[in-house]
Formats: structure tokens, C-alpha cells, sequence
């Protein structure tokens, strides 16, 4: 479809600078667009890309000046991705009605507007609120309870129990409320320990492909509102994650760790069990955390610690061989001086 840059401009809630009448027919990110395309910047670093750009129209912010059309907006991020909503539109179809090929067991309920496709198992006791999708091939276990307006993509696994909110999206392979890693050695073997509790999942939760959380041991394993979890992330038993956190990729939390709101915890961060994480505090790529973490802090590092120390001591570690050179230097000189007094 085509839209004026002022329609655009009035659904991202944006301020118009240059030729409102220029036609968009497609989104690009800033490297890739051809005219026609509208795109968007929010790294600085990418500013030179505007003069080579082809893109008729550009996202930005409100300091930002070119020659080319823009709407400047406050969270220029945000606002492409209306611009997206709009130009590109949904255009996966997803699955309407019951198929044949699933099964549904009669002692579940579905709200007559849920749709369900091939081989997807739902047992009983289950239950499915209004607008809800199942696609082909997940497994929705025992007692499981599922909100409005859900979508649970392909081989999606939502074990028994669990309890998920409104506008929940789990994505393929996610394996909801499996048990918890609870063993107890006895005479040089493991015994399994029962993980009797369940997950809760609340409104407005995006939960990634592959990632894996475990039911808690006893009460509830809770994944906060508006939190968003992306791909091959670990979540272990009792873990409390609070509202509007961002866990990125390969992400591992140990046993009952608290993660409090708007925490940031980065790729491949890796977090021991019974601490916590304070509010608004961000854990840097690859961070070990060993210890709690006060809120609105940033750690880094292994052991983590505080960024600006951990960037020093890396700055540090960065010089080791030059100091050692050095020392090896002094040493011989002393070495000499010694002989000399002899």
C-alpha cells in the first residue's frame, strides 16, 4: 500500500519536517532502503548513513537535521515500529477455528473464539481464554490456564499448571513449567527431588523460541508483566522476575533469584542462585553474577562488579604482559646490582 508521509507522521505521533505529500511504500533499515522506503535512526554512530541513504523519508530525533523528509519523534525506535504496523501490516494468517487434527480433551474449556491447529494437545482441565491461538503441534498440559488474546507459536510446550496472562506470546520450542534442577545425593547417587509447584506467566509477556522455565519446587516460579525474554534463555525453579525486564539471548538464572523490575540482564549473562537483582540495575554481556546487585547499577565482569571498576581492572589486565616484561626487566637489574655489592 501507499501513504503520505503525513499519514504516517500523525499514526507515530511524530513532528513533520519537509514535504508532507512524499509517498511511502515500503520499510528498510537505513543501509538497505530504496526510494520509497521510509527508515529510522536512533545510534548516532549510524549519522554518516543519511547521505548515502535512498530511503525518501527518515525517523529521528528531535535534534537530528537532513535534507531529506523526516518526522522527528521522541523514541525514534518506537516510533518506526508503528511506521511498521502500518506499511508492512500482519501478514501471517493465523490459524481460525478447531482443526480436526488436534485433540482437545473434553474436560478442557475454550472460549468459542479460540483457534487450535493440527496436532496441537490440550488435556484436561485446561482452559483457553477468548481470541487465543494454539498453532500445530503444542502440547498445553493439565489445569493449564491461558488468558486472552494469546499466541502460542508451533511445538510450543506449556506444561501442567502453569498459569498464563493476557497477550502472552510464547514462540516454538519454549518449554513452559518443566521441573525444576532439584536433586539430593544419596550414597553417591542422585535422588530427584519433586517439583510440586507451577509458573506464572502475566500479562504482556513475550517468551522467546527455545527457552526453557522451570516450575518452581513449591509456590510459583513468576515471569512479571510486560517482560520480554528472548531466544535460549534459562529460567530455573523458583525464580521471581518482576515487570518490564529485557532478557536477552542465552541468559541463565540460577534457583530462586529475585529479579526486580526493569532490570536489563544481557546476552549470555549467568546468575547464581538466592540473590537479587535491584531495580532498574542492567548486568553486562557476559557478566557472572556471584552477589546481589543494588538497584539501578550496572555490573560487568567476572566476578561482576560495578562497570567502572570491572573496566579497569579489564584495562589492567589488558597490560599484564607488558608488566611482566617490566618486572622480569627489574629483576635482572637488581640481580646485578646484588652481584656488584658482593
Amino acid at each position: 500500500m501507499k501513504y503520505k508521509l503525513s499519514e504516517i507522521c500523525q499514526a507515530v505521533g511524530g513532528k513533520l519536517v519537509g514535504d508532507p505529500d512524499t509517498i511511502i511504500t515500503g520499510i528498510a533499515g537505513i543501509k538497505e532502503a530504496a526510494e520509497g522506503d521510509i527508515t529510522f535512526l536512533a545510534n548516532p554512530r549510524y549519522a554518516s548513513l543519511v547521505e548515502v541513504t535512498k530511503a525518501s523519508a527518515i525517523i529521528a530525533s528531535h535534534d537530528f537535521f537532513s535534507q531529506k523528509p523526516l518526522i522527528k519523534a521522541d523514541n525514534p525506535s518506537l516510533a518506526f515500529a508503528k511506521a511498521v504496523g502500518l506499511v508492512a501490516g500482519q501478514k501471517v494468517k493465523h490459524p481460525k477455528g478447531i482443526c480436526p487434527d488436534s485433540f482437545i480433551d473434553k474436560g478442557a474449556k475454550l472460549f468459542p473464539s479460540v483457534s487450535v491447529g493440527a496436532y496441537a494437545v490440550i488435556e484436561e482441565g485446561a482452559q483457553l481464554g477468548e481470541g487465543s491461538v494454539v498453532y500445530s503441534g503444542c502440547f498445553i498440559g493439565q489445569g493449564v490456564k491461558i488468558g486472552r488474546n494469546c499466541l502460542i507459536y508451533p511445538n510450543a510446550t506449556v506444561r501442567e499448571g502453569t498459569k498464563v496472562g493476557d497477550n502472552v506470546i510464547i514462540h516454538s520450542g519454549a518449554v513452559i513449567g518443566s521441573d525444576g534442577f532439584g536433586f539430593a545425593g544419596v550414597g553417591g547417587s542422585q535422588e530427584k527431588i519433586p517439583q510440586v509447584g507451577i509458573v506464572v506467566i502475566e500479562d504482556n509477556v513475550e517468551i522467546g523460541a527455545n527457552v526453557t522455565i522451570d516450575r518452581a519446587r513449591f509456590s510459583q516460579t513468576v515471569i512479571g508483566e510486560g517482560t520480554k525474554i528472548d531466544n535460549l534463555v534459562q529460567i530455573a525453579h523458583n525464580v521471581q522476575i518482576g515487570k518490564d525486564c529485557i532478557v536477552v539471548a542465552q541468559v541463565g538464572i540460577s534457583g530462586s533469584t529475585v529479579v526486580e523490575d526493569g532490570v536489563i540482564l544481557a546476552g549470555q549473562a549467568g546468575i547464581v542462585g538466592h540473590i537479587k537483582i535491584g531495580k532498574e540495575a542492567i548486568v553486562a554481556a557476559q557478566a557472572g553474577v556471584t552477589k546481589s546487585v543494588p538497584p539501578r547499577v550496572k555490573v560487568s565482569g567476572y566476578p561482576a562488579k560495578p562497570h567502572e571498576k570491572a573496566a579497569r581492572v579489564n584495562a589492567c589486565l589488558q597490560r599484564l604482559p607488558e608488566l611482566a616484561k617490566k618486572i622480569k626487566e627489574l629483576e635482572t637489574k637488581i640481580k646485578k646490582l646484588e652481584e656488584k655489592e658482593k
